[in-house]
């Protein structure tokens, strides 16, 4: 039986911008393959009154993050800038709303709860049940699931809209037990209606 989407269902679509996909800075491989289903989720979301939140890594200059600071990644996603942006073939919806993240310069953040308005902005649209898809699968996917499981959402993990970066051979599947052996449920387009 397919699921139904309706107002107590939002759709989170994690990280979608230019320095996370090819020929970005920090880029997913592949990670512009899932933006197509991406697109059917999100018009299916609002053709059926659900809500669509979309994340972004929004870095000031000198980020922890970065490894000039210590930190493991190249720099990335800095406000304002086009690597920042979301890309261009991802088609958000009129009303989409956008949750930026690790925006302080001495704190990063990998789940789109951590320091921002989605638990609020959530609760406040009486949501119950988020799908979440984006990149990468075992970074800002995983802590975002994981944290949606704790904070009481039922959680469905997009297993067609995602993308890992694989840096060691296994990690996505690591990430994918984590996330259903939290509570995650795995669907596909084709189960929702």
């Amino acid at each position: 039986m397919a699921l139904p989407i309706d107002k107590t269902a939002a759709l989170i679509i994690v990280d979608m911008q230019n320095d996370f996909l090819p020929g970005g800075a920090a880029a997913v491989p592949k990670g512009d393959e899932i933006i197509g289903t991406l697109n059917q989720y999100a018009g299916i979301f609002m053709a059926k009154s659900g809500a669509v939140f979309a994340t972004r890594d929004w870095h000031p200059m000198h980020h922890i993050s970065f490894k000039e600071r210590g930190g493991l990644w190249p720099a990335h996603c800095i406000q304002n800038t086009k690597g920042a942006d979301f890309h261009p073939k991802l088609k958000l919806p009129f009303g989409v709303e956008i949750i930026s993240k690790a925006f302080l310069v001495e704190k990063d953040a990998y789940s789109a709860f951590e320091g921002t308005e989605l638990k609020r902005r959530l609760d406040h649209k009486v949501i119950q049940r988020v799908f979440v898809g984006g990149v990468a699968t075992e970074q800002c996917v995983k802590n975002t699931v994981l944290d949606a499981i704790r904070r009481g959402f039922e959680t469905y993990l997009l297993a067609d809209a995602i993308q890992g970066i694989e840096a060691r051979s296994g990690d996505v599947a690591r990430a994918m037990q984590t996330m259903v052996g939290a509570g995650a449920i795995q669907i596909f387009l084709k189960d929702i209606q």
